[in-house]
Parts: structure tokens; C-alpha cells; sequence
């Protein structure tokens, strides 16, 4: 019998959505394009949506390389204090673009969609460095927009899952922005890498096969100290190799040193590209009950 198997069937509806562009200034003095977002399912609900923000000085520079270390973020409209999840994209490394996952938004929380750059214009560990460059801007950014900065989780698929693992538990990335991964509410990887990345292993001429758990590896890193983790992957057999061992393992030694918050689920029939949009409902979940605790400190 298999364990830790969590089977999560969702209807999930199309949504109109009507968009309404505007121009306004952003909190930092950059032209940005503004969208209200309004859900017929959620007709009170309206987001302000902040596109093409910068998050590394080099990028408003214009120098060459940086014009993906930008993010767009979705804000709640006339409200304060809610929580963020800043999101990163899958393609292995090699290839995606930040996007803002729709079925992340019009729930009360805002959503920073964080581009980084790519293999092979880049090589590790630039990715990382660039996704905690992005947690960072959103750390200390947040609160101008109207956002809490103590309620902020960090959440990707697949390669994103995979930069969310090491930014959230290898305290280095953080450290040069003057943060630590303990400010984070939660760390959410859908589908993520625990070895260390495929990519990486590629470019130091590793084969697929041969898995690899050095700094580089999100195992290599548990501690017991760690924020909330949630674990998400696909059908074990429809997934990409291994990937839903890795994350089962990596839940296994997150107990063995006493983590008090980690959950593993296991998604029954959905392969790995297919298994982010039945797991949004587990993260919203998630991000509620992990930033609510956060409200009282």
C-alpha cells in the first residue's frame, strides 16, 4: 500500500476576466502598467496589478542579461496587511517566463510572478541568486504596495519549486540583502528538485541518472528550524524520474529532525506538467493557515 498519498480531485472553472489598463506611478518612481481584475465568480473582488517591476538595480541599469530580473505583482485592492506568494515559473532552468498563476488570484493574497535568468546565457548558481534576489525585493517592498512582510511565502513548479527549496533553506542566497530564510512564512515546492537540479547536474556533466545531493541540493540543507514546507508532486508513476521519491525523502528527513510542519501529497493521476493546477487549492490552504500566525506577532 502506498503511503502518503494525498488524492485531491478539483472542478476547476473557467474565469472571464476583464481587463482594464491603466498607467499609473509605482511606489519606486517607474512607469508600470496598472490592470483591475474583476472574476464574475468573485464580483467584489479587484486586484491592481504592478507589471514589469525591477528587482535588481542592475536591470534598471539596462545591463545586458538582467531584463529578466524583473516581476510582475498582483495586489488586493483597497486592502492592507494581506499576505504574498512569490512564484516562480518552471522550464528546467532553461526556459519559462514569470507569470502570475490565475488561480492564486482574486483570493485576498497578492502574487509576485518573478522571472530569473536562464541556462545556457547563465550557469549556476546565477539562478539562485537571482530568485532570492526577487524574495528579497518582495521582503522589503511589500509593504509599500500595502502587504505584510511577515506573511510572505515563496512558492514555485518544478525548476521553481526547486529555487523556492534553496532560497528558503540555504541561508546564504538571503544573506547578501541583509535577510534570513526565518522571515519567511512558508515555503511551498510544487514538484521541485530535492537533488540537486538536473541543469546544474548538466552542466557539470553529470548523467540523468546519476543523482547528486551536494550545497546544491535542497536535502542538503534540512534543518530543523525551517519555515512551514509544503510538498507537492504528481502520480509517482507519471511524474518526471524520481522526483516523487526525492520529495517523499526530503519530507522523511524534515521528521527525522524534528521539523514541526511539513506535509507531503502525492496528486493520483496527474503527470508532472498537469499536477500545479489541482495543487493551488493546497497552497492557498497553506499560505491562509501559515500567514494567519503570522498576523498576531
Amino acid at each position: 500500500m502506498r503511503e502518503l498519498r494525498s488524492c485531491v480531485p478539483v472542478a476547476l472553472g473557467v474565469l472571464a476576466v476583464v481587463w482594464l489598463p491603466l498607467m499609473v506611478e509605482t511606489a519606486q518612481g517607474q512607469s508600470a502598467r496598472i490592470d483591475q481584475v474583476r472574476s464574475p465568480e468573485q464580483a467584489d473582488s479587484v486586484e491592481v496589478v504592478h507589471r514589469d517591476l525591477a528587482y535588481r538595480p542592475e536591470s534598471a541599469a539596462g545591463i545586458a542579461g538582467f531584463e529578466r530580473c524583473r516581476l510582475d505583482l498582483a495586489c488586493p485592492r483597497d486592502s492592507s496587511g494581506f499576505a504574498t506568494v512569490v512564484w516562480f515559473h518552471g522550464g528546467g532552468l532553461s526556459k519559462g517566463n514569470r507569470e502570475l498563476p490565475g488561480s492564486l488570484r482574486g483570493r485576498g493574497v497578492a502574487v509576485a510572478g518573478a522571472g530569473y535568468r536562464l541556462h545556457p546565457d547563465v550557469q549556476s548558481p546565477v539562478y539562485i541568486e537571482d530568485a532570492a534576489a526577487a524574495v528579497a525585493w518582495v521582503l522589503k517592498n511589500i509593504e509599500q504596495y500595502g502587504g505584510d512582510p511577515r506573511r510572505v511565502v515563496v512558492a514555485g513548479h518544478s525548476a521553481g519549486g526547486y529555487l523556492t527549496m534553496m532560497v528558503g533553506l540555504d541561508a546564504r542566497w538571503l544573506e547578501p540583502h541583509g535577510l534570513t530564510p526565518d522571515r519567511l512564512a512558508g515555503l511551498a515546492p510544487l514538484s521541485g528538485q530535492a537533488i540537486t537540479h538536473f541543469t546544474i547536474r548538466k552542466e557539470r556533466e553529470i548523467a540523468q541518472t546519476q543523482p547528486v545531493i551536494d550545497d546544491l541540493a535542497p536535502l542538503f540543507h534540512v534543518k530543523k528550524t525551517a519555515s512551514p514546507v509544503l510538498l507537492v508532486t504528481g502520480d509517482r508513476e507519471k511524474e518526471l524520474l524520481g522526483r516523487y521519491e526525492e520529495n517523499a525523502y526530503l519530507w522523511r528527513m524534515f521528521r527525522e529532525v524534528e521539523h514541526a510542519d511539513v506535509e507531503l501529497h502525492e496528486l493520483q493521476g496527474y503527470d508532472h506538467g498537469e499536477m500545479a493546477e489541482p495543487a493551488f487549492p493546497l497552497v492557498l490552504k497553506f499560505v491562509k493557515r501559515v500567514t494567519a500566525r503570522k498576523q498576531g506577532e
